[in-house]
């Protein structure tokens, strides 16, 4: 697997995007979808990624500067058929990597609370990450929670 930095200019990262977007949608009311946009994920607070095996896109995800001492991970998603083989752990570990290699001690990130969620909230707590208060704008309710984890 090759994990990159991305500019977010090919074909396959904007419909696994918009499919990402779509699944946010699907299992949660449309003012607690926080998954950015394209746009927003082209904006100079962000760093997008995307991990390539045999040269298909299975997965990507992103780190947004917060401030010194803290990041916050966004639009983690893993491509359909490439679920269940590791590609959102190898996303996550270098995700976390990078945050170290900024310094920061802290990476943060909002996800779903409903029961679609499940994998991935299991994923973070399995790397350490628990729930924590909401930050940066974000409220936790029926379909939201924060999660955290101190580096």
């Amino acid at each position: 697997m090759n994990i990159r930095e991305d500019n977010l200019s090919g074909p396959e990262i904007a419909r696994l995007l918009t499919w990402h977007l779509d699944q946010m949608q699907r299992w949660s009311p449309a003012d607690k979808v926080h998954a950015m946009p394209i746009e927003r994920l082209r904006a100079s607070d962000v760093t997008f990624y995307s991990a390539w095996v045999d040269g298909e896109l299975a997965g990507c995800g992103a780190i947004r500067h917060l401030d010194a001492t803290r990041g916050e991970l966004k639009s983690m998603r893993v491509a359909p058929d490439y679920l269940g083989r590791g590609i959102g752990r190898a996303i996550l570990h270098h995700l976390i990597e990078v945050a170290r290699g900024r310094g920061y001690r802290q990476v943060l990130l909002e996800t779903g609370k409903p029961d679609a969620f499940i994998p991935a909230r299991r994923l973070y707590e399995s790397e350490g990450f628990s729930e924590c208060p909401a930050f940066a704008g974000y409220t936790t309710d029926d379909y939201s929670l924060c999660m955290s984890r101190d580096l």
